[in-house]
């Protein structure tokens, strides 16, 4: 397989003019069309600078997201650029800062007071955008709302749900069944709201205690206004307007950047990367990443289905010709993946490659007396940068070892998480991203592989990745409060999880922003999100 690739003509990209206008707007914002075209095709608000009191405080920001932001909440989806956004309104007990570790947010003090209770105090001036206090009651809540959601997808990444027990007005316990060392961090993803207003649902408005209140919300267009909360807790944000829109479309996303419509844009394509760091206005932020992105296969499968044997789920991982993808349309911007999660993660451990070998792939699937295979490959739009281009470079790939593949995308704010669970329809290989936001390894490996029978019994496992010694492991490694000892469950667990080959191909990109250079103090952590209350824009 060479290392340039045409695109296939997929119906789901192609015009009814047979003119891609995907490829169209790549173009477009690649030539900088300018503001004209910038302005009909982005319905943000323009940046402007803001009155400035004299303390450092005004400005606007106009950020364009590549996905529609549904929801100012985390209980079903946390893909990177929604933290930065929804942490901007909510907080948690603690949050995960630059050096990927716990540090305390509402929580003044958050010990782990015996093997199996951890004691937490709430700090006695924190309150939210109404002046109202945050109880024992709203986090209790919150903990609870989490583990109610179907599929969820940050109760996914707790072994078991903790016990609260109160003890005083801001003061409380979190018991669990088993000892769990890592509750520190994994609590970091669990959003405050006040109880009276929280649901088992991802809520769309209403108020927290973060930097920012939420002015206006429109979920169905992805499109909100954030203001500066002026009762805030702490140091006020710099900014004092945020407007918040999505263009699906990457090159209308670079046009809205180069023409001044936007001050921040996310999830950009090596070639457009390339293009904007020749504009003078416009820096980009990049630094290695804590997301795994991957082709993960579909372990529903009954016995029998050629999916189900692992030989041949690593028979096609060779059919990749993975380093031709990285150079040819990632731009080296990307690093395969030597192992289950990202290698960032404390705790990763190095349990092989993948590997190009057509002829191999080959041999092993007559091998296996696998012919005729027929292969559907599902992804969410703009799940990753370039994600319809990396999958239309897999159908010849496959068709080189005599597999046919079929693509479905399916359309954001759709019915991915349906499809992902097996309610929609059937399919063999999902391309889906794992992002990161405690630094762990053990965080990815209990959402993605610490699935149990009770969870498939409910679809909540992550596409019915279920082998017990592996869970048995994770539990146990959840557990130990010795590190060495920790380290060396987990790499068990990797290993183990290695030679099931969950995936065709694995990798991890760097996380790349574009901002304008009027834009200043912004400060991109490895989970891909940033402080919007620290971020100024200038003059």
């Amino acid at each position: 397989m060479s290392g340039t690739f045409a695109r296939t003509d997929t119906p789901f990209i192609r015009s009814d003019a047979g003119v891609s206008r995907r490829a169209l707007l790549q173009f477009a914002g690649l030539v900088g069309l300018g503001t004209t075209m910038g302005a009909a095709l982005v319905a943000c608000a323009g940046p402007q600078s803001g009155d400035d009191d004299g303390s450092g405080a005004g400005g606007k920001l106009s950020i364009v997201l590549n996905r529609n932001l549904v929801s100012l909440d985390n209980k079903l989806n946390q893909y990177d650029a929604a933290v930065t956004v929804q942490r901007a309104v909510r907080q948690a007990l603690t949050a995960i800062g630059k050096d990927l570790r716990p540090q305390l947010v509402l929580a003044e003090s958050f010990e782990a007071t015996s093997a199996t209770k951890w004691t937490v105090k709430l700090r006695q001036d924190i309150h939210y955008s109404d002046k109202a206090p945050v109880t024992v009651e709203d986090v209790e809540a919150a903990l609870k709302l989490y583990f109610q959601v179907k599929a969820g997808y940050v109760a996914s990444q707790f072994p078991e749900q903790p016990t609260l027990t109160k003890i005083d007005d801001r003061t409380f316990t979190l018991t669990t069944v088993k000892p769990l060392v890592t509750l520190d961090s994994l609590m970091s993803n669990i959003l405050i709201t006040p109880a009276k207003a929280n649901k088992a649902e991802e809520l769309r408005d209403g108020i927290g205690t973060g930097p920012f209140t939420v002015a206006s919300a429109d979920s169905g267009t992805g499109t909100y206004k954030l203001v500066r909360n002026e009762n805030y807790w702490g140091e006020k944000a710099l900014l004092q307007e945020i407007s918040i829109s999505y263009q699906e479309e990457e090159g209308a996303r670079v046009i809205a950047i180069t023409s001044g419509q936007a001050d921040v844009i996310d999830t950009i394509t090596p070639e457009s990367a390339t293009s904007l760091k020749k504009n003078k206005d416009i820096d980009l932020v990049q630094g290695p990443g804590t997301r795994l992105i991957h082709l993960f296969y579909n372990f529903r499968k009954p016995p029998g289905h050629p999916l189900a044997n692992p030989r041949v789920r690593e028979a096609l991982s060779y059919a990749v010709d993975h380093d031709s993808l990285i150079s040819s349309l990632m731009n080296g911007v990307v690093t395969s993946a030597e192992g289950v999660v990202p290698k960032t993660l404390a705790g990763f451990v190095r349990t092989g490659q993948y590997a190009y070998d057509a002829a191999k792939a080959k041999q092993m699937l007559t091998a296996e007396g696998v012919t005729n295979l027929n292969l559907t490959i599902i992804w969410e739009e703009s799940e990753f940068a370039g994600a319809a281009r990396v999958m239309e470079a897999l159908v010849p790939m496959l068709a080189d070892v005599g597999v046919k593949a079929t693509l479905k995308e399916i359309p954001k704010g759709g019915e991915i998480n349906s499809w992902r669970r097996g309610e929609a329809g059937d399919w063999d290989v999902l391309g889906n991203g794992y992002g990161n936001q405690t630094g762990l390894a053990l965080t990815n490996l209990q959402g993605q592989y610490g699935g149990t029978a009770e969870k498939e019994k409910t679809r909540d496992t992550y596409h019915g990745f279920v082998f017990p010694e592996v869970t048995a492991l994770l539990d146990r490694a959840s557990g130990e409060p010795d590190t060495a000892k920790r380290n060396d469950l987990l790499k068990q667990a990797q290993e183990k999880i290695w030679v099931q080959w969950p995936a065709m191909w694995a990798w991890t990109p760097d996380n790349v922003l574009a901002k304008r250079k009027r834009v200043t103090t912004l400060e991109l952590s490895p989970a891909n999100s940033y402080e919007l209350s620290k971020v100024k824009v200038s003059d």
